[in-house]
């Protein structure tokens, strides 16, 4: 654990020390997030910060690979160089977009190549994890992998619409994602525990730490594309990776249901934004829209109707990730009963919580101080 900690401080002390680089850089250039009708900001914003997070990840993995006891995953193959490199390049497609507002099928086309990278070179879905059912053609199973990044990618993209929310939502998302894998390695071998799945969201949340405290409210910097498309490059990867971690006799032994936890832990974490991305695509193709083309009625669009503020709605998104992300993963860790009532309490309140507004004040524009 001592390690992987090390790892995360890393990269959330690259990533913090570099954002100011970045917010530099992108004022010289002149890079920043211009007023439109569905935006909550009020005055342009300099973005980029995703060049600040992958810095923090991309030092941080060559530091890692220098460590006896992660030695292991650089060892065996080179799938922690193919992830790096498919985020490399996604950074900088984000980069450009950022800079010259890339058309859309370009931006798509780009994402394409990234992921493909990480399925040739990385890590790759060989197996659903439900009912492990094998994945031999090698042509499908980049296709699959392809897929599933590029979905991600486009998934955090859609969410990254307030300060602070889509590096808040990954680092509560992979703080999940984190304890589960290291717990599943640790369980399934007490002599060498060092796993890919898990140093890749230690540098993820490491990077994010780092960059929260320029980008939340009122945000210095914006992340960008280059940030939002790293994140689910990574968390994608990362699930990928654990679908392959052997399943051992203590974890088979454990409450809940550890077997599909694979497939169960990698939704609810991403349940966030992938909600908002199917609401948004059905929201648009109703229209007559592209599914690409932008609105203002994403979730958190909604919050501020509710008659939250810019923080407040981040804050229940916040608890939102939490809920969901956690209260999956409890599952491996307690007796199921007791987990489906907590999660049903937090549930509940969480609910509340959202409603209060529009149930205070009737028509959800004013909210009480406090």
């Amino acid at each position: 654990m001592r390690a992987y900690l090390l790892v995360l401080l890393i990269a959330a002390a690259v990533s913090f020390v570099c954002t100011p680089l970045a917010l530099r850089t992108a004022r010289r250039l002149k890079v920043s997030t211009p007023i439109r009708d569905r935006d909550v900001h009020s005055e342009p914003t300099p973005r980029l910060g995703g060049l600040a997070m992958f810095a923090g990840v991309a030092v941080t993995l060559v530091i890692a690979s220098r460590m006896s006891f992660l030695h292991g995953i650089f060892r065996d193959n080179g799938a922690v160089w193919g992830i790096l490199g498919g985020a490399a390049v996604v950074m900088l497609l984000g980069v450009a977009d950022d800079i010259w507002d890339l058309p859309w099928w370009l931006k798509l086309g780009g994402q394409v190549v990234g992921a493909l990278i990480v399925a040739q070179w990385g890590v790759s879905l060989y197996q659903i994890p439900l009912g492990h059912i094998p994945v031999s053609d090698p042509l499908l199973q980049v296709a699959m992998t392809t897929f599933l990044i590029v979905l991600t990618m486009n998934a955090i993209n859609f969410v990254d619409g307030l300060d602070g929310l889509a590096a808040g939502v990954a680092v509560i998302g992979g703080a999940a994602f984190f304890i589960f894998t290291y717990w599943v390695t640790r369980t399934a071998s007490a002599e060498d525990y060092s796993n890919l799945a898990t140093l890749i969201m230690a540098a993820l949340i490491g990077a994010c730490l780092g960059f929260l405290p320029h980008n939340f409210f009122p945000a210095k910097i914006f992340m960008g594309d280059a940030g939002s498309m790293l994140i689910g490059l990574l968390m994608a990867s990362a699930a990928i990776a654990a679908v392959g971690q052997p399943v051992g006799e203590g974890i088979r032994r454990a409450y809940g249901l550890p077997a599909l936890m694979p497939i169960i832990l990698p939704i609810a974490v991403m349940m966030l934004p992938l909600v908002d991305l199917l609401l948004a695509v059905v929201r648009r193709t109703a229209r007559g829209r592209s599914p690409f083309h932008p609105d203002k009625g994403h979730l958190h669009h909604k919050l501020i109707d509710l008659g939250y503020t810019h923080q407040q709605s981040v804050l229940i998104m916040y608890l939102w990730a939490a809920v969901t992300a956690f209260g999956v993963v409890a599952f491996a860790f307690f007796p199921w009963g007791w987990v489906l009532l907590a999660d049903a309490a937090a549930f509940g309140l969480s609910v509340l919580l959202t409603l209060h507004p529009w149930a205070r004040n009737g028509n959800g524009r004013d909210l009480a101080s406090g």
